[in-house]
């Protein structure tokens, strides 16, 4: 379970994130909604401990991600908005090391990285250099080197970006997948309609603030849907 209590981070004058509080359960997709600015990323940063929140607390689990980072970091998996890889790797040395970098064996290093090459639809350029990588080859590896680890939760920040048509729906198949399994899921996006097929709860954020959450059968019943929903808010 992920959890966000009163969570705020401030620059300068500038309220980035304010009170946030908000739980993700095992096998939960939750989106975090809200146009540029409006402090999606922020949150995430804090969450995977990229920055320190002035105030609140941020736990995975029980480990709490300001005192106990190690532990917490070992426990999600996190796909940033930009992808950065280590171009004069193939995609197979890249998920070896970072696998590495959690302690996995060879053996299950090399089980786990072919599994998940196959899941991704990157089994066939497994041995090619990341440098010649299309944008969407870039972010279906990003996404396998999330995973390698088998984490309980996973932290996502503009997932869609780069991806072609048969890139996008791969990735919402294995979202769903990996919340049928247990995983938690937490993403931010500014894509209604994503958010919309794939989350089972959906929160707001403006200018800082989460303004509401509603789940699916809520948006279902309203005119419209989450577009509906989210462009009638005053």
């Amino acid at each position: 379970m992920i959890i966000l209590e009163n969570v705020s981070k401030s620059f300068g004058n500038m309220d980035a994130a304010r009170n946030i509080s908000l739980t993700v359960a095992s096998g939960e997709i939750f989106g975090l909604v809200g146009p540029n600015g409006a402090g999606k990323t922020t949150t995430i940063r804090m969450m995977t401990g990229l920055i320190r929140p002035d105030s609140g607390r941020i736990c995975f689990g029980e480990y709490d991600i300001v005192r106990d980072p190690i532990r917490a970091k070992a426990s999600f998996g996190y796909v940033p908005d930009r992808s950065f890889l280590y171009e004069k790797l193939t995609a197979r040395e890249f998920l070896y090391f970072v696998a590495s970098l959690y302690g996995m064996k060879k053996k299950e290093a090399a089980e786990r990285g072919e599994n998940l090459l196959d899941l991704f639809g990157i089994s066939d350029a497994a041995d090619e250099l990341i440098e010649g990588f299309s944008q969407g080859m870039r972010q279906r590896l990003l996404f396998a080197s999330a995973l390698v680890h088998d984490p309980e939760a996973l932290i996502i920040d503009e997932p869609f970006i780069g991806l072609d048509p048969f890139g996008v729906r791969t990735l919402i198949n294995v979202l769903k997948g990996l919340s049928e399994k247990g995983t938690g899921i937490f993403l931010a996006t500014h894509s209604l309609r994503i958010a919309e097929e794939v989350c089972h709860r959906v929160g707001l954020i403006k200018k800082g603030a989460l303004l509401t959450i509603k789940d699916r059968d809520e948006l279902q019943g309203i005119e419209g849907g989450l577009e509906g929903f989210f462009f009638g808010m005053k």
